[in-house]
């Protein structure tokens, strides 16, 4: 029997997410241009969470399996929705990312229901992920100024995706709790 131990996939998801989505609010945020966001988007964000995703559902993980494929394959959409309206291969409105955005949010309301049998932490992140999308999809359809109140929720959202890859690698290394995660909100069997 085999009794080597495997590294965890989800700290490169959570690194990926977490970089992906800090760099998009600093763009929405007129801080930085597109190009590092769709280079990372493409990279980090996109390929590195789908290879996660993968390795996720290996572990039996069936959430961080569907979480990190549903948002590596995000990235690489959004990324190609750039990178056609670039191109002039296919203009895509502000309307038609706001209807991408709410397909999304619907997804997200998904996993954030999940994410009450997982821990604290994980709740956290999908909750302002959530609410980062909401104010995405109310700024896509009239109100511009919510695009704003989304970065600065999604800048803790990135945040905390990247307490949980901490943690994880912490808790890990020292072989105790350095940074906790809380508990489910809801308990099972």
């Amino acid at each position: 029997m085999n009794n080597t131990k495997l590294g965890n996939p989800a700290v490169v998801g959570l690194a990926g997410f977490g970089l992906t989505t800090l760099l998009l609010q600093f763009h929405n945020l007129g801080w930085i241009g597109l190009g590092p966001v769709l280079a990372m988007g493409f990279i980090f964000g996109g390929l590195a969470q789908l290879v996660a995703g993968f390795l996720e559902q290996k572990t039996g993980n069936n959430f961080g399996f569907a979480a990190f494929s549903s948002y590596g394959a995000f990235w690489i959409g959004l990324g190609l929705i750039w990178l056609f309206n670039h191109l002039g291969i296919y203009e895509s409105s502000h309307t038609d990312v706001g209807f991408f955005l709410l397909g999304w949010t619907l997804l997200t309301f998904i996993f954030w229901i999940g994410t009450f049998f997982i821990h604290r932490a994980m709740f956290i992140t999908f909750t302002t992920l959530l609410l980062g999308f909401i104010f995405l999809d109310l700024g896509h359809f009239g109100w511009p100024v919510m695009n704003q109140v989304a970065a600065v929720v999604l800048i803790v959202c990135a945040f905390s995706a990247w307490y949980m890859m901490g943690a994880i690698i912490l808790n890990d290394l020292a072989k105790r709790t350095i940074l906790p995660v809380g508990q489910a909100l809801i308990k099972t069997k």
